[in-house]
């Protein structure tokens, strides 16, 4: 149950802003092998002198840096897929994959406050973190 920011520096229009959200999504549920219906992304649009991207970049208006909140022990390999799948998702709706840069917040669960204000440690899931 990861929970995800999106932060880009210039204006897309809703379709596009749906397309970018869904895109991580289905990329978390790939390579994190979380439930579909397990959803938690936010997007947050920044003004592009509040938000430096990069000199080198050759779109710098389409710099995005994506936030992932999870809860500890997914293996090596599921955030290599988790990262590929993000920018392959990405691509297609304009964003170069070396304009992407993904930052993994690893929580233990007694951290993760769910159900009520229950460490997440004391919640059964339905899904399994260590992949």
């Amino acid at each position: 149950m990861p929970s995800t920011t999106i932060e880009i520096r210039r204006n897309y229009t809703p379709e596009q802003e749906i397309q970018i959200i869904e895109a991580v999504q289905s990329a978390l549920v790939e390579g994190f092998k979380i439930p579909p219906e397990d959803r938690c992304v936010r997007l947050v649009v920044h003004e592009p002198h509040r938000f430096i991207a990069l000199s080198r970049l050759s779109q710098p208006d389409r710099y995005t840096v994506i936030s992932v909140n999870a809860f500890l022990g997914r293996s090596l390999e599921a955030k290599r897929n988790l990262y590929q799948a993000i920018v392959n998702r990405l691509a297609p709706l304009g964003i170069p994959p070396d304009h992407t840069k993904i930052m993994l917040i690893e929580i233990p669960r007694e951290n993760w406050g769910l159900a009520g204000g229950k460490p997440a440690s004391e919640i059964e899931l339905n899904f399994k973190i260590e992949v």
